[in-house]
């Protein structure tokens, strides 16, 4: 019997130092988010992140914290349980760090009899430490508790047209009224040898400004090449002039040569060039996060009008976004037949 299992991010379990302690230890061990050898990965987080940024972390998880719990979590579930009555096979929703985790959402499916297994990761574009790791996480598990059964997995999606609809609908219709002198698109950051490890040709990706552009076997897997793809795709459906959008990327750490340029570092400049009035839109997260609600919607927002920016929208994700719940629910029935 077939499955399907949808994997978001996760969570800790409450907004405070003593979970998101946990919930940070197990993200950042995670060799495919800080790649380096064990030993230094050991000394770096729990020798000196896990001593202060718990605390940190907690205080902005508090201030985005819903009476129902993490939002990335809850809406999760609310997309899930809209997507579900409309798909044919059984469906398990799990989290690659905290809970519910992926070994939950495995036993839930194989409790059902479900011996085939589509693993599907709710990131549009392909990343080590987004996709991968949720590949290589749900394979650690069936070795260990569900040896016979068998996986396969959906894609990056940052191009289909169906997703490319259902984001730029998304985008017009939450911009309606909203009079705005530039749309930024800000992507999740990733240090640049992320880019240059997930290179299939070991060649390809120069982090230029023409490799993203020119056509290559290594864009399968290049998260750069498929975060501007996504806005170009975006752009045109929304016919938006050159020179009213542009894209960043976010949620650096200190130490590593990181993709740019930086949303931070853009969104103050952009003030003094003009732009009184800014969209905000995040097309590498399906869901609201700490990364949306709280560093955009709060933190950019805020930078922005520090510098003399007037006024300032966050686009919300797509979410439990009707369209889109029917647009997952579509292509898990085209894999299930």
């Amino acid at each position: 019997m077939k499955g399907v299992l949808l994997v978001n991010l996760g969570s800790p379990e409450s907004p405070t130092a003593k979970d998101v302690k946990p919930y940070l230890d197990e993200f950042l061990m995670d060799k495919y988010v800080i790649d380096v050898p064990f030993l230094l990965r050991a000394f770096l987080v729990r020798g000196i992140i896990l001593r202060k940024r718990p605390a940190k972390s907690a205080e902005a998880y508090a201030k985005v914290w819903w009476e129902e719990g993490s939002p990335l979590v809850v809406l999760s579930k609310r997309m899930f349980e809209k997507v579900k009555p409309q798909v044919s096979v059984p469906m398990a929703l799990s989290m690659r760090y905290g809970n519910p985790n992926i070994y939950t959402g495995l036993k839930e499916l194989a409790d059902k009899g479900v011996t085939e297994v589509l693993l599907f990761p709710l990131y549009p574009h392909h990343a080590m430490s987004s996709t991968v790791t949720v590949l290589e996480k749900a394979e650690e598990v069936r070795k260990e508790h569900f040896p016979n059964m068998k996986f396969s997995s959906i894609p990056a999606f940052y191009n289909k047209p169906d997703y490319i609809k259902n984001l730029s609908d998304s985008i017009k219709k939450h911009l309606e009224g909203y009079d705005y002198d530039h749309l930024l698109f800000s992507y999740h950051g990733l240090p640049e040898r992320h880019i240059r490890k997930t290179d299939i040709t070991k060649s390809h990706c120069k982090i230029d400004g023409s490799c993203c552009n020119t056509p290559s076997p290594a864009h399968e897997f290049c998260y750069r090449h498929q975060c501007y793809e996504t806005t170009k795709l975006v752009v045109k459906a929304l016919g938006i002039p050159e020179g009213k959008y542009s894209q960043t990327f976010q949620s650096r750490l200190a130490g590593d040569k990181w993709l740019e340029p930086y949303t931070d570092v853009e969104v103050n400049k952009m003030p003094e060039k003009g732009i009184k009035n800014l969209a905000v839109v995040t097309p590498a997260f399906v869901a609201d996060c700490l990364e949306t609600l709280e560093e955009i919607a709060m933190e950019a927002n805020h930078q922005f009008k520090e510098h003399g920016g007037e006024n300032f929208m966050a686009v919300p994700c797509l979410n439990d976004d009707e369209e889109w719940c029917k647009t997952v629910a579509k292509w898990l029935n085209d894999w299930a037949k």
